[in-house]
Parts: C-alpha cells; sequence; structure tokens
C-alpha cells in the first residue's frame, strides 16, 4: 500500500522493551489486592506471595498465545458496520468520564448532566467519523452508586453505534451487557479499565477484567503511567513499566478464560512539573503513544490509543491546534481503537463543538492515510498528452469522474474573503456551533420503544441494588 505510515520503535527496540518488561514482571512483580484475581494468576503458575506477584517469563508468552488476533464489535442496528478489532483496522470515538462540559447554548464551563450524555450520543450517531462511543461525562444529576451504569442508558438512548463503557467496578458488567443486549446487540460492547500504577491491580480493575473473559467481552486495558511519578523520568521507563501492567492484565484475562478478547491499550503520562497537570498533547507523550503502539504491533494484539484531544480549557486556537496534531497523528499511529476525540482541559471537559470539529479532522486524517496509487488511471498520463502543453483540464470527463475523491472541507472555509465577509465573517466555532446545534435539533437517527426504555431503566436499578448490597 502506498499510504502514510509512522513508526518510532523498529522490531529490535520492542524485543528490548519487551525482555526488560519481563525483567520487571519476574522480580518486581505486582500487587494484587484482589484475592480471586491473585488465585487466577496462581493457577497460571504465577509466584504469589501475600498480594505480591511475580509472572515468570513463560507465563506471559503463554497468554500472549492463547490471545486472540481479532474480534468484532457490532453496532445495534443502523448503517455502521461492525468494528473489526485487529491490526489491520483503526477506528476513532469519543472519550469518557469527564467532569465538565462547555454549554452549546451558553458556553459556561459546567458539570455534565445525563441529558448531556445522550445528547452528545446522539451527536455521534450522526457524524460519520465517529466509529464508536464513549461517555463524554460524569452525570451529576443521577446517584453516584449508578452514575456508570446510568451512561450507559444515556448512551444506548441516543446512538446505534458500539460502545466503549468505563464501569467503576467488574461487577456490573453483567448488568451492562444484559442492556446492550436489550436494545439490540449484546456484542456490542466494550470494557474500559485501567490498572493502577505503579504495578497494582485493585478490585475495581481486576473485578472488570475477570469479567470481561467470563462474559466474552472485549477487554481495552489501558495503563495511567506517568513520567516522574509512577514511572521514571524517561518516556521509555514509561512504556517498560505500563507494558508491565498492560501483560499482567494479559495474563490475568487469559487465565480466567483462554482466548478471552483482549485490545492492549497505550497510555504515557507526563506531568508538568510546573503545574501539576498531566498533559495530553505534548510531542513526547504523543512519541510514546506511538512506540506503544508500534509494540501492541509487534505482539500482534489490537490497541487502544488517542486522537483529537487537547489540554486547551476552552474553545481556542490552542484546541484546534492541538487537536488537529493529534489526529493526525493518531491515525499515523494506525492503533485499532482511538479515543478522547473532542477532549478539552487533559481530559476534564467536553462539548458538542469539540466533538463536530474532531469528526471532521479526523475526516482530514483519514483521507491522509488513504493509499495513493500510482496505477495507469491516477496517473493519468493519457490525459496529459491528449491535454498536452498549455491546456485546460477543467471540462474534461476525467476531470468530472475525480475531482471529487479529493478531499474537500465542508466546515473549514476556502473561500474568497468578500464573500467570507458577507456571510457573517464566521470562524470556525461559529460554524461548528451551528453544525451541532442543527444536528441535535433534526429528529433522532436513533430512538428506543417504551418497552426497552422501562427495562434499561429496570436493570439500572438492579445494578444499584447489587451494588448496595455488596457493599454494606
Amino acid at each position: 500500500m502506498n499510504s502514510a505510515t509512522l513508526r518510532v520503535w523498529d522490531d529490535d527496540a520492542c524485543r528490548r522493551v519487551h525482555e526488560a518488561t519481563l525483567r520487571v514482571l519476574a522480580e518486581s512483580g505486582l500487587e494484587v489486592k484482589y484475592a480471586p484475581a491473585c488465585e487466577l494468576f496462581a493457577a497460571a503458575g504465577a509466584q504469589v506471595e501475600g498480594t505480591r506477584v511475580r509472572l515468570p517469563g513463560p507465563v506471559v508468552e503463554a497468554a500472549l498465545e492463547t490471545a486472540p488476533r481479532t474480534r468484532s464489535l457490532k453496532p445495534r442496528g443502523g448503517a455502521t458496520e461492525p468494528l473489526v478489532l485487529d491490526v489491520a483496522h483503526s477506528y476513532f470515538g469519543t472519550g469518557s468520564d469527564v467532569l465538565y462540559l462547555r454549554d452549546l447554548e451558553t458556553g459556561e464551563r459546567r458539570r455534565v448532566r445525563k441529558a448531556d450524555v445522550e445528547g452528545q450520543a446522539a451527536l455521534c450517531e450522526k457524524l460519520a467519523h465517529i466509529d464508536f462511543v464513549m461517555s463524554m461525562g460524569l452525570p451529576e444529576d443521577v446517584p453516584q452508586a449508578v452514575d456508570d451504569v446510568a451512561q450507559v442508558e444515556a448512551m444506548l438512548r441516543g446512538t446505534r453505534k458500539p460502545l466503549l463503557v468505563a464501569p467503576r467496578d467488574g461487577h456490573v458488567v453483567v448488568r451492562i451487557k444484559e442492556m446492550c443486549a436489550l436494545a439490540g446487540e449484546a456484542e456490542s460492547l466494550g470494557i474500559y479499565a485501567m490498572p493502577s500504577p505503579p504495578l497494582m491491580l485493585d478490585e475495581d480493575g481486576a473485578s472488570k477484567v475477570i469479567a470481561c473473559a467470563e462474559l466474552d467481552v472485549p477487554l481495552i486495558w489501558a495503563p495511567g503511567t506517568n513520567a516522574g511519578t509512577t514511572a521514571p523520568a524517561s518516556i521509555g521507563a514509561v512504556a517498560v513499566v505500563a507494558n508491565a501492567e498492560v501483560l499482567a492484565g494479559l495474563v490475568l484475562s487469559q487465565a480466567a478464560k483462554a482466548g478471552a478478547p483482549f485490545v492492549w491499550g497505550a497510555g504515557v503520562g507526563a506531568m508538568n512539573m510546573r503545574t501539576m497537570v498531566d498533559v495530553y498533547s505534548s510531542a513526547r507523550v504523543f512519541a510514546g503513544h506511538q512506540a506503544q503502539t508500534d509494540l501492541a504491533r509487534w505482539y500482534g494484539l489490537p490497541s487502544f490509543a488517542y486522537a483529537a484531544c487537547c489540554d486547551s480549557k476552552t474553545l481556542d486556537q490552542q484546541w484546534t491546534a492541538e487537536a488537529a496534531l493529534t489526529a493526525v497523528l493518531g491515525a499515523l499511529s494506525r492503533a485499532t481503537l482511538l479515543h478522547d476525540v473532542g477532549y478539552l482541559e487533559s481530559g476534564l471537559q467536553s462539548s458538542y463543538e469539540s466533538i463536530v470539529v474532531g469528526d471532521h479532522l479526523v475526516s482530514y486524517a483519514k483521507a491522509f492515510m488513504e493509499e495513493l496509487p500510482v496505477d495507469d488511471e491516477a496517473l493519468a498520463v493519457e490525459e496529459v498528452v491528449a491535454v498536452g502543453p498549455g491546456g485546460n483540464h477543467l471540462a474534461r470527463p476525467y476531470t468530472r469522474r475525480h475531482f471529487r475523491e479529493i478531499w474537500q472541507s465542508d466546515l473549514f472555509d476556502h473561500g474568497v474573503f468578500d464573500r467570507w465577509q458577507a456571510e457573517g465573517s464566521k470562524t470556525l466555532l461559529d460554524r461548528a456551533r451551528e453544525r451541532a446545534a442543527t444536528l441535535l435539533a433534526e429528529p433522532r437517527e436513533s430512538t428506543l420503544g417504551d418497552d426497552v426504555a422501562a427495562g434499561l431503566a429496570a436493570l439500572v436499578a438492579k445494578a444499584g441494588e447489587e451494588r448496595a448490597a455488596r457493599t454494606s
């Protein structure tokens, strides 16, 4: 394929990182503070002493052997095709669990509500380049005990696209899968989960790994290791610690059920030591994401990384610059699932406008990544010769056949100044806000029947009752 590619680590570099990771897992190991997980690790051949779990190399290699190289996530209707989770495909989606929203009507930064989760999911349903949906907020207007499950209910109301869900623990995964089945497709769900850096697994994370394996739900297991805090101040060292956490999750997943679907997550953090903010769009952070994605491809596993996100606190020039850079870098990484499209404020804020622009930047990135062919039709030598020196191709049939194949923006302004001025001198933010408002005002493309809606509400209530019983 004559198309764009990017690579940071070659095979030899990946091998060196893998060997360093195996040493960390064998010598340091992990703290695992969930007894069922310790039992599964021991059954897989790990050395378990209390809560310390050390993983010999052969145990890790055995898990790598049984992990499937492909799986699909299905939609719940509509025109969306299933997502093929392997090293050959890339898809883009929103992020999860921000606290704040930039209000579409007032522009104020406020806490997220359940209606926002549903509204943003409904917006994503209409955006062609958002392939999967994550909850873009933790709603403040529902009880905290069920806010993770209520998110799922809201997203199912808004979209038919596959969901990636980040529940608080694994004990509710069975109810979330039932909710997806009630809405049309049990296999439209993936679970996003994380270890506790550095090198720790708690009940919340480990229970998700086990539940996903037992229920045959794809697990996206992504680290959050940070240079200078939870790992040495080196991007390479962060990758080693993160890889140890991911491979430990893989071992636990395969110990729970050999062949359980698993997505290898990238995650490089780098704290700004002046502000103590974990920045999202640093150049070296994205180099680290690329290196980790190279490592996932070396393992042959589907991967999870970042795209079209930013650290800006508002919808300004920094927002668009960072979102554009990270959209293209994410696409070039060729990770399987690229999330956080539309994130603001280093993962604390979202907006309708940033999702609209993110979708458009993904469209740009996808066009950039397409094959640039060199066959006879593309090179068009006969056309060049037929028109000759000083000629014009404007009225040629070849132009009429092909000019629409060259990507053009319908959101960015490419007109002349006078026309732009006559049409109101609108900025990109103006146009994005108008598009978001128009799409939201149009009839929903995804609706649920009253019986399904009632069933979802009942499952949310049941999940809350079960969680209350476990913690009482």
